[in-house]
């Protein structure tokens, strides 16, 4: 740009910017196109002579993709690498996360050929499946197919169950070893006499003492601690470590009147969902149970063995709570939202429903998409979870959305973009309109 030269407006700048992002991955997709091509002439019948990984300067004589996939040419493969122009080592894993994906994941490969999916992300998803077995990387294709796209929290969480599922020996070992890597320890003591500590725990065993920490900070304040919440959840830990006697004072809770004495066991509600894959058939049609369970507050599937392990510490309350139609309609007269229907909508949308952000529904202000002063109801088909950033964002800016489906929201930036936020998570839509045609 020469000086003097008026500058481009932003709602200029931003469809040139998209249009050679398409350009790009078209170019890219027809890089992949001709990989599986080549892979296609290059294929080797046994293991002497095939490509295989290198983790720094070892081969591991793991092949470069995951079982079923096609064995190639080690030497062929080094002319591929040089003529893409990439490292020995980097270039082998580029192809081999290709071929993952053009024989073991067929639907995202179909998804990157026709533009719906972005080759980057379908190499994350190659590294993730090529160590699964071939059942299970199949599983992992299939749901993808299904739902379109997922974040990288929940394609890790996918993959997580295909190995519950389909190969439940290799999960119950990865189970026992992370176990026996837990351990708590401390670095060393700094001049102002603090020290940092560090802890591998047992997931529902960190929510335990998380919650601990919680309760005691709030006990110490009620006894006239004035430090910070954060200074008495610290101080907490030594109180836990000592059984400090004045927590042994009776409270009485301000919302509940419950008089408290001793801190609670661990407590545990049992959320029972029944739906068609609740039960499964083998392939002679005979049912067995689904092994795979959900820790609703980790946000990660969960294996049987696991849960009837948490449900058998000491002093566990078991709360059973009733299967929930989140498709029901309660509405409430009042614009405060009542616990039960912030739980239906947590449960339905799991996360804040701005394009791409992953917090929790859990820690979202829920808007009324319809404001209540406008006559919107007070009810869960009216009520979107959004942090506060994006709440601000959509009440204070331009950012505006509709409610397509219940759980599916078509959200218009600014500039006139738009992008579709649902269970498989955010998909942008093309073309963007102007502002002025909305």
């Amino acid at each position: 740009m020469e000086l003097g030269t008026q500058p481009s407006s932003t709602a200029e700048i931003l469809p040139r910017v998209g249009a050679r992002v398409r350009r790009r991955q078209a170019e890219l997709v027809d890089e992949w196109i001709d990989v599986v091509a080549w892979a296609q002439d290059n294929v080797v019948t046994t293991v002497e002579g095939a490509a295989t990984l290198v983790e720094g300067v070892i081969d591991t004589g793991v092949p470069i993709a995951g079982d079923g996939a096609p064995l190639v040419s080690e030497f062929n493969l080094m002319e591929l690498i040089a003529v893409l122009g990439r490292s020995p080592d980097g270039g082998r894993g580029y192809v081999g996360r290709i071929i993952e994906c053009a024989w073991r994941l067929p639907g995202v490969y179909a998804a990157v050929v026709e533009g719906r999916l972005e080759p980057w992300r379908a190499e994350r998803i190659a590294d993730l499946t090529r160590s699964l077995n071939a059942d299970a990387a199949a599983f992992v294709d299939r749901q993808l197919a299904a739902v379109g796209g997922v974040g990288w929290a929940q394609l890790e969480r996918l993959v997580t169950e295909a190995v519950i599922r389909f190969d439940p020996d290799r999960a119950e070992q990865e189970r026992q070893a992370a176990a026996d890597r837990r351990r708590v320890y401390f670095d060393d003591v700094d001049g102002n006499g603090q020290v940092e500590s560090h802890a591998i725990l047992d997931a529902a065993d960190a929510h335990d003492f998380d919650q601990a920490l919680s309760r005691r900070a709030k006990l110490r304040g009620q006894l006239g601690d004035t430090d910070s919440f954060d200074v008495r959840r610290a101080k907490s830990v030594g109180d836990i470590a000592r059984h400090d006697l004045g927590l042994d004072l009776l409270f009485a809770d301000e919302e509940t009147g419950e008089v408290i004495a001793t801190v609670p066991g661990r407590k545990v509600v049992l959320n029972v969902h029944i739906t068609d894959t609740a039960l499964n058939t083998d392939e002679a049609g005979n049912p067995f149970a689904n092994p795979v369970g959900r820790w609703d507050e980790g946000r990660a599937p969960v294996s049987v063995a696991q849960i009837k392990e948490w449900l058998q510490a000491p002093n566990t309350t078991v709360i059973v709570r009733p299967v929930i139609d989140l498709a029901d309609c309660v509405p409430v007269d009042s614009y405060e939202i009542p616990d039960r229907l912030r739980r239906r909508v947590e449960l339905r949308d799991h996360s804040c429903r701005f394009p791409g952000c992953p917090k929790q529904a859990t820690a979202c202000d829920l808007d009324h998409a319809t404001p209540h002063g406008q006559g919107g109801a007070t009810c869960p088909c009216n009520l979107v979870p959004l942090c506060r950033r994006h709440h601000r964002a959509k009440t204070f800016s331009s950012w505006r959305y509709v409610i397509v489906l219940p759980g599916h929201y078509l959200w218009t930036s600014p500039h006139g973009h738009h992008f579709l936020v649902g269970p498989d998570g955010t998909r942008a839509l093309d073309p963007p309109r102007s502002p002025a045609t909305h």
